[in-house]
């Protein structure tokens, strides 16, 4: 069987990622994870002990996407940073660890990142 050869971002996906989890699991909290497409951002906090999402945000919630003139610049970002603290204050989330994932830490990931603090979460 031929191996497959990873490109430049499944390897920093992978890199990312199994480090997140591994400190997420020793120090207990769960992880804010992003996720950036064209058109949409996603986020969700994990709890990566029970495998369970506790609360989850989206461009593409109704509330969210009405209130948007684009589901796809910072300022939805933004928005969705917002409701992702809102969403961890109900759940009882304080602290998280941040899952950028295989996107940079810039534009749309980070303005979701501010926000978020912004709107209470420790991280």
């Amino acid at each position: 069987m031929a191996q497959v050869k990873l490109t430049s971002t499944q390897r920093r996906k992978y890199r990312v990622r199994n480090r997140i989890r591994a400190t997420a699991l020793k120090q207990g909290k769960p992880r804010l994870s992003i996720h950036r497409t064209s058109l949409h951002m996603h986020a969700q906090i994990i709890d990566d002990v029970s495998g369970k999402t506790l609360a989850s945000a989206s461009t593409m919630n109704a509330d969210i996407k009405k209130a948007l003139k684009s589901t796809s610049n910072v300022d939805a970002a933004t928005a969705v940073g917002d409701a992702i603290a809102a969403a961890a204050k109900k759940a009882k989330v304080k602290t998280v660890i941040f899952d950028r994932g295989q996107f940079l830490y810039h534009g749309r990931v980070k303005a979701v990142a501010e926000a978020a603090r912004a709107g209470g979460l420790e991280f």
